[in-house]
This record gives C-alpha cells, sequence and structure tokens, in this order.
C-alpha cells in the first residue's frame, strides 16, 4: 500500500508540474501573440511625451497639398513655337491678366460670331468685333452682295483646330495671330431664294488666319479683329 501511495504522489506531483510548465508556456504564447498584433510603432510615428520626436504623417483628409513634379504640370501656354511663346510671355509681362488658353478659347467664339454677322449682314455686331479698316471691308462686301440681290445661307459647321502662330507686343498694343481650320456649309442665294451656288449638304474646308489687337492698358478687355487672311 505504501509503494502505491509513493506511486499516486509522484503522478500527483509530476501532473501539477506539467500544469504548471503548460500554464507557463501558454502565458509566454499568448503575451507574444498579443504583442504581435500590436502595430510596431515606427521612428516616424508621433510618441507622446518623447521629446524631438518625428510628428506622425496627416491623414489623407488633412494633409497640405503638395506640389506637383514640374514635368507633370501643364503649360503655362499653348502649343507653340518658341518665337510665338515669347511674344506671348511678352504679353502676359505687360497685361497680368492676360491668359493664353483663354484667349484662344475666345478667339474660336470670336471666329463663330464674325462669320455669323458677316453672313446675315449685320454691321452692328460687326463693329463691336472688328477694327475699322476690317468692318469698312467687311461693310463693303455685305453692300455689294445686297446690291446684286444676293444673300448668304452658310454654316459653321465645325472648328477643326485653331492654333497661335504668332504673337507680339509693340509700343503697347497686344497682336496674337491665329490659324483656324473649320468646316462650312455655304450657299448663295439669289432674291427669289434659290440656290446659285454651294450646298449645305457637302461642308468644305476652310483656313483662315486672323490677327487680333488690344492696348494692354486699355480698360476694355475685349480684342479686335485686326487683320484677316487665307491660310
Amino acid at each position: 500500500m505504501n509503494g502505491i501511495a509513493e506511486v499516486t504522489v509522484e503522478i500527483v506531483i509530476l501532473a501539477m508540474i506539467a500544469a504548471f510548465l503548460g500554464l507557463r508556456l501558454y502565458s509566454v504564447l499568448g503575451r507574444r501573440a498579443e504583442h504581435e498584433e500590436e502595430p510596431i510603432q515606427g521612428r516616424f510615428d508621433n510618441q507622446a511625451g518623447a521629446p524631438g520626436a518625428a510628428r506622425a504623417p496627416a491623414s489623407r483628409d488633412t494633409a497640405e497639398p503638395q506640389p506637383f513634379n514640374p514635368a507633370l504640370r501643364p503649360r503655362d501656354y499653348p502649343a507653340a513655337t518658341p518665337i510665338v511663346e515669347r511674344g506671348l510671355r511678352e504679353i502676359a509681362a505687360a497685361d497680368r491678366l492676360f491668359d493664353a488658353f483663354a484667349f484662344l478659347d475666345g478667339s474660336r467664339e470670336a471666329y463663330r460670331m464674325i462669320l455669323e454677322a458677316f453672313w446675315n449682314g449685320d454691321k452692328e455686331e460687326l463693329r463691336l468685333l472688328c477694327d475699322s479698316e476690317v468692318y469698312e471691308s467687311f461693310c463693303n462686301a455685305i453692300d455689294a452682295r445686297n446690291e446684286a440681290g444676293e444673300s448668304l445661307d452658310n454654316r459653321l459647321v465645325r472648328i477643326e483646330d485653331a492654333a497661335i502662330v504668332d504673337a507680339s507686343l509693340d509700343a503697347g498694343v497686344s497682336r496674337i495671330t491665329v490659324r483656324f481650320r473649320s468646316d462650312i456649309a455655304a450657299v448663295t442665294r439669289d432674291a427669289d431664294g434659290n440656290v446659285i451656288a454651294g450646298s449645305l449638304n457637302d461642308a468644305i474646308e476652310a483656313i483662315d488666319v486672323w490677327t487680333f489687337s488690344r492696348h494692354v492698358r486699355s480698360a476694355d478687355p475685349d480684342w479686335l479683329l485686326e487683320e484677316t487672311d487665307e491660310g
């Protein structure tokens, strides 16, 4: 009996030792797993109370905008030759409100408005958009057309392209030349409305080279058509 009791006591002691070791092992592994789940604080993270600690990076919502890579920034001027770009820069230096892209967009609209005013014989509209010489030229053509009893039934189908081909500043006067490539459906009618030339079904390509001018100190922001030519 004593032998059996001693064996029993040893088994109990060994079981207690095994339980104790298992508990210690579980404790160590458990704590290690908990630490592994915690984010590791890097040297760029903010550490409260640590002198000289680096500031944590701002969140995406609060981060200040960073400057773009200069190589990825849009050009300040529309695509042009170095000579033309130099002229645009001279104009911009004399007139801080000048925007080459805004001018180019405005020139497309002016092109449409002037063509339609001429086709419709609207001299008042032309007076607002053209300088005196170009205005007189348009008026003479309108008068000759009216005397012949003819009218134009033209339509600007689309402006395919508009490009600045020249720019200069002379004695405070800015001059910019734009080359327009457009599709126009042109029809000439007689006094009775009969078509005597052209067709509305077939648009033809037109290339016009127009020069606009404006004094940089003018209170009027509008540019005037100063010269017309065909490309």
